[in-house]
């Protein structure tokens, strides 16, 4: 049977918060986006189903079991859930979802963007890193579109496929599409598909053109050589 949680605090990544006491970030209290933890030892067992039937889109991130506190406790197993409403919703309105499934206190999402890639800590290299396949979005939210890379990112990817590139000597661009494909789902090949297809495009053209260029004068340095090699002989025989 699920855990109740108390009526007059909630604690929350180590911190005791007072329950019915938050800010969003509008005039009036009220916002769009939210956020709370659940607990698999306090939620009911059906708890996604009662989010489900508020008929909204929310967020769920990967099962966090391996965080540790600043002191190096280990962290109760959690989920970090987020919902995002149409319009903008009062902090008693949330509170009536949470205490639906035994949650934490709502708290008010100023970037729903940051809050998904931090449930995989994606900016966070010195935490449990969490695999961002396992992040699940209900209601048709597209949880891809808000991972999408930063600009930064984006250049760094660039930057690993031209290196990719040059280090296979790749003359055609189906090859590296495949192997992105088949070896880098998450980063490479969303950006192929999306607005990095032009540029690496060209820059294998580019690079093609300077193989064949570079082969050719292979070749005929070859082809020199034997010729030269054929006078002196000539010469020797005389």
């Amino acid at each position: 049977m699920a855990n109740k949680i108390s009526n007059i605090e909630n604690k929350v990544d180590g911190k005791y918060q007072p329950v019915g006491k938050t800010k969003a970030n509008t005039k009036d209290g009220r916002t769009r986006n939210w956020t709370f933890i659940a607990y698999p030892a306090s939620v009911p067992v059906n708890w996604r189903d009662i989010i489900d039937d508020e008929h909204i889109q929310w967020i769920e991130s990967p099962l966090h079991d391996g965080d540790e506190n600043a002191d190096g406790e280990q962290k109760k197993p959690h989920w970090h859930i987020s919902l995002l409403y149409e319009g903008p919703k009062s902090y008693e309105q949330v509170q009536e979802v949470t205490k639906k499934v035994f949650a934490t206190i709502p708290q008010p999402v100023a970037s729903i963007k940051g809050l998904v890639r931090y449930m995989i800590h994606m900016d966070n290299p010195e935490k449990k890193q969490y695999d961002k396949s396992e992040i699940i979005g209900h209601g048709g939210v597209d949880v891809m579109d808000l991972l999408r890379p930063t600009s930064g990112l984006r250049y760094q990817c660039i930057k690993e496929m031209q290196g990719w590139v040059r280090e296979k000597k790749v003359t055609e661009f189906a090859d590296l599409m495949e192997y992105a494909a088949d070896e880098r789902f998450d980063d490479w090949f969303p950006l192929l598909c999306d607005n990095s297809a032009y540029i690496m495009g060209e820059y294998i053209k580019s690079r093609r053109n300077f193989i064949t260029e570079g082969e050719k004068k292979k070749d005929a340095d070859r082809k020199h050589k034997e010729y030269m090699d054929i006078l002196k002989n000539q010469t020797k025989n005389k």
